[in-house]
Protein backbone atom coordinates (compact mmCIF):
# COMPACT_ATOMS: atom_id res chain seq x y z
CA UNK A 1 0.00 0.00 0.00
CA UNK A 2 1.01 3.67 -0.90
CA UNK A 3 1.71 6.12 1.42
CA UNK A 4 -1.68 9.11 1.86
CA UNK A 5 1.16 11.69 0.57
CA UNK A 6 1.51 9.60 -2.62
CA UNK A 7 -1.87 9.81 -3.99
CA UNK A 8 -2.57 12.34 -6.50
CA UNK A 9 -5.82 10.70 -8.38
CA UNK A 10 -8.82 8.52 -7.29
CA UNK A 11 -10.31 5.70 -9.44
CA UNK A 12 -14.30 5.25 -8.83
CA UNK A 13 -16.40 2.44 -9.25
CA UNK A 14 -20.13 3.30 -9.90
CA UNK A 15 -22.91 1.03 -8.31
CA UNK A 16 -22.70 1.17 -4.77
CA UNK A 17 -19.86 3.97 -4.48
CA UNK A 18 -21.68 6.84 -6.14
CA UNK A 19 -24.91 5.68 -6.43
CA UNK A 20 -27.17 2.32 -6.24
CA UNK A 21 -28.18 1.33 -9.35
CA UNK A 22 -28.27 -2.28 -8.75
CA UNK A 23 -31.99 -2.08 -7.42
CA UNK A 24 -32.56 -1.01 -11.46
CA UNK A 25 -30.07 -3.63 -12.70
CA UNK A 26 -31.89 -6.34 -10.27
CA UNK A 27 -35.48 -5.41 -11.90
CA UNK A 28 -34.24 -5.33 -15.58
CA UNK A 29 -32.46 -8.50 -15.30
CA UNK A 30 -35.35 -10.31 -12.89
CA UNK A 31 -37.84 -9.32 -15.51
CA UNK A 32 -35.48 -11.28 -18.65
CA UNK A 33 -34.85 -14.34 -16.01
CA UNK A 34 -38.62 -14.51 -15.76
CA UNK A 35 -39.29 -14.13 -19.36
CA UNK A 36 -36.77 -16.78 -19.98
CA UNK A 37 -38.87 -18.83 -17.69
CA UNK A 38 -35.80 -19.13 -15.12
CA UNK A 39 -36.13 -19.16 -11.09
CA UNK A 40 -35.21 -16.14 -9.79
CA UNK A 41 -32.91 -16.55 -6.59
CA UNK A 42 -31.40 -14.39 -3.62
CA UNK A 43 -28.01 -16.44 -5.10
CA UNK A 44 -28.50 -15.81 -8.60
CA UNK A 45 -29.08 -11.68 -7.80
CA UNK A 46 -26.07 -11.84 -5.48
CA UNK A 47 -23.51 -13.54 -8.53
CA UNK A 48 -24.78 -10.49 -10.70
CA UNK A 49 -23.43 -7.99 -8.87
CA UNK A 50 -19.76 -6.17 -10.63
CA UNK A 51 -19.78 -8.73 -13.41
CA UNK A 52 -20.39 -7.83 -17.02
CA UNK A 53 -23.62 -7.85 -19.14
CA UNK A 54 -22.69 -10.65 -20.91
CA UNK A 55 -21.46 -12.86 -18.03
CA UNK A 56 -24.36 -11.87 -16.42
CA UNK A 57 -26.68 -13.13 -18.94
CA UNK A 58 -24.36 -16.43 -18.84
CA UNK A 59 -24.88 -16.57 -15.62
CA UNK A 60 -28.91 -16.50 -15.42
CA UNK A 61 -28.21 -18.99 -18.53
CA UNK A 62 -26.68 -21.15 -16.36
CA UNK A 63 -29.00 -21.38 -13.73
CA UNK A 64 -31.86 -22.49 -15.43
CA UNK A 65 -29.91 -24.99 -17.45
CA UNK A 66 -30.12 -23.20 -20.63
CA UNK A 67 -26.97 -21.99 -21.35
CA UNK A 68 -26.79 -23.75 -24.29
CA UNK A 69 -30.51 -22.99 -25.98
CA UNK A 70 -29.45 -19.33 -27.70
CA UNK A 71 -27.12 -19.05 -30.44
CA UNK A 72 -24.48 -15.82 -29.91
CA UNK A 73 -27.14 -13.37 -31.52
CA UNK A 74 -30.03 -14.40 -29.81
CA UNK A 75 -27.79 -13.73 -26.52
CA UNK A 76 -26.87 -10.36 -27.56
CA UNK A 77 -30.02 -9.18 -28.25
CA UNK A 78 -30.95 -10.54 -25.09
CA UNK A 79 -28.15 -8.75 -23.14
CA UNK A 80 -29.72 -5.64 -25.50
CA UNK A 81 -33.55 -5.97 -24.20
CA UNK A 82 -32.58 -5.86 -20.89
CA UNK A 83 -30.60 -2.79 -21.01
CA UNK A 84 -33.22 -1.26 -22.64
CA UNK A 85 -35.27 -1.89 -19.84
CA UNK A 86 -32.67 -0.85 -17.63
CA UNK A 87 -32.06 2.66 -19.49
CA UNK A 88 -35.78 3.19 -18.86
CA UNK A 89 -35.27 2.69 -15.24
CA UNK A 90 -32.32 4.86 -14.84
CA UNK A 91 -33.40 7.81 -16.91
CA UNK A 92 -35.87 8.19 -13.76
CA UNK A 93 -32.76 8.83 -11.32
CA UNK A 94 -31.63 12.55 -10.20
CA UNK A 95 -28.95 13.85 -7.54
CA UNK A 96 -31.42 12.93 -4.97
CA UNK A 97 -29.78 9.11 -5.83
CA UNK A 98 -26.19 10.08 -5.11
CA UNK A 99 -24.87 8.14 -1.85
CA UNK A 100 -24.42 9.87 1.30
CA UNK A 101 -21.38 12.08 1.50
CA UNK A 102 -20.03 11.71 -2.11
CA UNK A 103 -20.95 14.67 -3.26
CA UNK A 104 -18.67 16.60 -0.64
CA UNK A 105 -15.98 14.38 -1.17
CA UNK A 106 -15.86 14.94 -4.62
CA UNK A 107 -16.28 18.38 -3.71
CA UNK A 108 -13.47 18.02 -1.11
CA UNK A 109 -11.19 16.07 -3.92
CA UNK A 110 -11.59 18.60 -6.33
CA UNK A 111 -10.57 21.86 -4.20
CA UNK A 112 -7.41 19.86 -3.03
CA UNK A 113 -6.43 18.95 -6.78
CA UNK A 114 -6.63 15.49 -6.79
CA UNK A 115 -7.67 13.86 -10.59
CA UNK A 116 -10.67 11.43 -10.83
CA UNK A 117 -11.47 8.81 -13.24
CA UNK A 118 -15.02 6.59 -13.34
CA UNK A 119 -13.61 2.61 -13.57
CA UNK A 120 -17.33 1.23 -14.09
CA UNK A 121 -17.90 -1.96 -16.60
CA UNK A 122 -21.03 -0.25 -17.27
CA UNK A 123 -21.93 1.23 -20.42
CA UNK A 124 -24.12 3.59 -19.33
CA UNK A 125 -21.91 5.18 -16.20
CA UNK A 126 -21.79 8.65 -18.45
CA UNK A 127 -25.75 8.55 -18.68
CA UNK A 128 -26.20 8.07 -15.24
CA UNK A 129 -23.39 10.85 -14.46
CA UNK A 130 -25.83 12.79 -16.46
CA UNK A 131 -28.87 11.51 -14.64
CA UNK A 132 -27.03 12.68 -11.13
CA UNK A 133 -25.35 15.80 -12.02
CA UNK A 134 -21.88 14.75 -11.80
CA UNK A 135 -20.57 14.65 -15.05
CA UNK A 136 -17.97 17.37 -14.30
CA UNK A 137 -16.57 15.37 -11.89
CA UNK A 138 -15.68 12.85 -14.19
CA UNK A 139 -14.20 14.17 -17.23
CA UNK A 140 -11.97 10.51 -17.56
CA UNK A 141 -14.28 7.55 -17.93
CA UNK A 142 -12.78 4.14 -18.93
CA UNK A 143 -15.30 2.69 -22.14
CA UNK A 144 -16.02 -0.44 -20.89
CA UNK A 145 -16.14 -1.47 -24.87
CA UNK A 146 -12.29 -1.19 -24.77
CA UNK A 147 -11.57 -3.83 -22.08
CA UNK A 148 -10.77 -7.40 -23.26
CA UNK A 149 -11.02 -8.44 -19.74
CA UNK A 150 -13.42 -8.00 -16.77
CA UNK A 151 -13.21 -7.57 -13.04
CA UNK A 152 -11.23 -9.11 -11.27
CA UNK A 153 -8.49 -8.37 -13.69
CA UNK A 154 -7.29 -5.37 -12.90
CA UNK A 155 -7.16 -3.89 -16.43
CA UNK A 156 -10.18 -1.27 -15.90
CA UNK A 157 -8.29 -0.07 -13.01
CA UNK A 158 -4.83 0.49 -15.01
CA UNK A 159 -6.72 1.77 -16.93
CA UNK A 160 -8.57 4.24 -15.22
CA UNK A 161 -4.96 5.56 -13.94
CA UNK A 162 -3.71 6.08 -17.38
CA UNK A 163 -6.41 8.21 -18.07
CA UNK A 164 -5.45 10.38 -15.52
CA UNK A 165 -1.72 10.18 -16.57
CA UNK A 166 -0.89 8.59 -13.13
CA UNK A 167 1.27 5.53 -12.32
CA UNK A 168 -1.18 2.81 -10.54
CA UNK A 169 0.91 3.88 -7.21
CA UNK A 170 -0.42 6.97 -7.28
CA UNK A 171 -3.99 6.04 -7.20
CA UNK A 172 -6.61 5.05 -4.73
CA UNK A 173 -9.14 2.84 -6.08
CA UNK A 174 -12.86 2.76 -4.79
CA UNK A 175 -14.86 -0.70 -4.62
CA UNK A 176 -17.98 -2.00 -2.65
CA UNK A 177 -17.25 -5.19 -4.59
CA UNK A 178 -14.66 -7.98 -3.57
CA UNK A 179 -14.03 -8.29 -7.36
CA UNK A 180 -13.37 -4.55 -7.70
CA UNK A 181 -10.92 -4.94 -4.50
CA UNK A 182 -9.21 -7.92 -6.26
CA UNK A 183 -8.79 -5.81 -9.62
CA UNK A 184 -7.74 -2.38 -7.30
CA UNK A 185 -5.29 -4.81 -5.55
CA UNK A 186 -3.94 -6.07 -8.96
CA UNK A 187 -3.62 -3.05 -10.40
CA UNK A 188 -1.36 -2.29 -7.57
CA UNK A 189 -3.14 0.70 -6.73
CA UNK A 190 -4.80 1.77 -3.10
CA UNK A 191 -8.00 0.15 -2.57
CA UNK A 192 -10.70 1.74 -0.46
CA UNK A 193 -13.84 -0.56 -0.04
CA UNK A 194 -17.13 0.12 1.11
CA UNK A 195 -19.39 -2.28 2.55
CA UNK A 196 -19.06 -5.34 4.58
CA UNK A 197 -15.57 -6.41 6.47
CA UNK A 198 -16.26 -10.62 5.58
CA UNK A 199 -16.68 -9.94 1.77
CA UNK A 200 -14.10 -7.04 1.65
CA UNK A 201 -11.28 -8.54 4.12
CA UNK A 202 -8.93 -7.41 0.76
CA UNK A 203 -9.32 -4.10 1.44
CA UNK A 204 -6.02 -1.61 1.96
CA UNK A 205 -8.99 0.41 3.72
CA UNK A 206 -12.16 -0.33 4.62
CA UNK A 207 -16.07 1.93 5.26
CA UNK A 208 -19.16 0.87 6.15
CA UNK A 209 -21.05 3.20 4.31
CA UNK A 210 -19.55 6.09 2.17
CA UNK A 211 -20.73 8.68 4.30
CA UNK A 212 -17.22 7.57 6.15
CA UNK A 213 -15.31 7.98 3.35
CA UNK A 214 -13.43 10.99 3.91
CA UNK A 215 -9.39 12.32 2.95
CA UNK A 216 -9.62 12.55 6.70
CA UNK A 217 -10.53 9.08 7.34
CA UNK A 218 -8.24 7.76 4.35
CA UNK A 219 -5.54 9.43 5.35
CA UNK A 220 -5.45 8.27 9.12
CA UNK A 221 -6.35 4.61 7.84
CA UNK A 222 -3.29 4.91 5.51
CA UNK A 223 -0.84 5.95 8.34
Amino acid sequence: MATFKQIKGFVFDLDGVITDTSLYHTKAWRQLAEKLGVTWTKDLEEGLKGISRMDSLELILKSGGKENDYSHDEKVALATEKNTNYVNEIKKMTPANILPGIKDFLDDLQDKGYLISLASASKNGPTVLKQLELTDYFPKVVDPASLSKGKPDPEIYVKGAELLDLAPEECIGVEDAAAGIQAINAANETSVGIGDAKTLSAADVRFDDTSQMTLANIEKAMA
